[in-house]
Parts: structure tokens; sequence; C-alpha cells
């Protein structure tokens, strides 16, 4: 069998390709754990500095798959709780390995396909990438897709996304903030490279420092982010440069 994620070092960047391409890289139990224990190896390694993730063949990720049924019943009801689990924390996983994410995508990015983009720290988007969320229309609830979309976008954008099921194109998701380029399909690996090439010439442990304060800070009152971020630049301004 094929491996599920292939896993590259270009000297200090970690490229994770998503490798489905049969089912446009839909996230099965198999991709789910090797995309975390992936992302805990990238975490783990002091050579590495920033990761791309990328999806092989025509899509980056059309969403969870969906192509195995999964019946509620008293008796698999702890097992669905299990694979729900495993699910959320590959995507808190995102904010809390301190290396930058950058989500290289094209063709379809949609449901969970679409949380591991936004949910990433940086986005390129191929011409041909198209975002949505097409659970309704699948005849499914969307649930994790919306407890995530909230916190990542606006909420009209967010509602619009989840309950009217359009794929939205890349320059609406550029104008709207959500991804930071959109390049030719043709460039897309080129440009996401170049921005984890940047991210590698900083210090590491300020970049990663940073990230983790910006996570933090997320989650915070701004009168609370501000000393958070004053006692982490107390911190850091013990370490050499």
């Amino acid at each position: 069998m094929d491996d599920v994620l292939l896993s590259e070092t270009r000297g200090a960047i970690r490229l994770l390709t998503l490798n489905r391409p049969a089912k446009l890289n839909a996230l099965n139990a198999e991709l789910v754990h090797a995309l975390t224990d992936a992302l805990v190896a990238a975490q783990n390694d002091r050579s590495i500095s920033a990761i791309i993730l990328r999806g092989a063949g025509r899509a980056f990720c059309a969403g969870a798959d969906t192509s195995v049924p999964r019946p509620l019943t008293a008796d698999n009801r702890p097992n669905l709780i299990q694979h729900g689990d495993v699910n959320i924390a590959l995507t808190k996983l995102l904010a809390r390995v301190d290396k930058p994410i950058i989500a290289a995508v094209h063709g379809y990015v949609l449901g969970a396909g679409a949380g591991l983009a936004f949910g990433s720290d940086l986005v390129v988007a191929a011409e041909s990438a198209r975002f949505g969320y097409p659970e309704l229309k699948a005849g499914l609830t969307a649930t994790t897709v919306t407890a995530q979309a909230v916190h990542l976008m606006g909420r009209k954008v967010a509602f619009e996304l989840l309950t009217l099921c359009d794929n939205m194109l890349p320059a609406r998701a550029y104008e709207l903030g959500m991804v930071n380029r959109v390049v030719p399909d043709d460039r897309l690996l080129d440009e996401a490279m170049a921005i984890g090439e940047k991210l590698a010439g900083w210090n590491v442990d300020f970049l990663t420092q940073t990230k983790r304060t910006f996570h933090r800070a997320i989650a915070m009152q701004p009168e609370q982010a501000l000393e958070m971020a004053r006692d982490v630049s107390v911190m850091m301004g013990r370490f050499p440069q």
C-alpha cells in the first residue's frame, strides 16, 4: 500500500504531502494519524523551522472520507467518540506546533480540508483552488468545521460558506484575508518554499516563540495579551542573539 503521507526535508523546511490522490486526499483515520505523527515529529526536530502542507494529484483535500459509513449505534458510540477526538486533536495541533505551517493548496479545499488550510498559519492558494464546506449539500450536519470556522473568519463569511455551500474562489478568499497569496498553479510550491525559506532565515527560538505568543494572544482579552507578551519579552530577552 502506498504511504498516505509523504514527508520530505528541504533544508530547514519539512514538506508534508497528503497522498491519497484517488480520493482527492480525503482524510481517513490512517491519514489523520500519519499527519498528526508527522507534525509532532517536525515539532521535535530542531533542524526544522517551517512546515509546508500540500496535496498530491488534483486537489489539496476534499474533506473527511465519507466513503465508509459510520452509523451510530450503542455498540460503536465509543469508537465514534474516539474518532472525533483524534480529528479534533489534529485541528488543535495546527496551532500548538510552534513551527509556522504553510498550506499550499490547489483544486478542492473542502470541509475538513478547508479546516487544515485555514487552520495553518499561512495559506498560498493556486488559481485552481476552490474553498468550501459542502456538508449540508451532502446531507450532513456541519459540526466540527463550524466550531473552527467561526474563529477563523468573519461571522457572516463563515455562515455563508457553511450554509449556502457555494465554493469560494481564491481571489475572493484573498480579499477577505483568508489566504496570503494567490499564484498560478505551476508557481504554488515555489511560492510556498520561498516563504518557508524566509521564515527559516530567522532565529528559530524567536520565530517559534512568536508563533506561541500569537496563538496565546488570540485567546485572550487585549489587556491580558499585552501582559502575557510583556512576560514573554522579558523571558526571551535572556536568550543571546
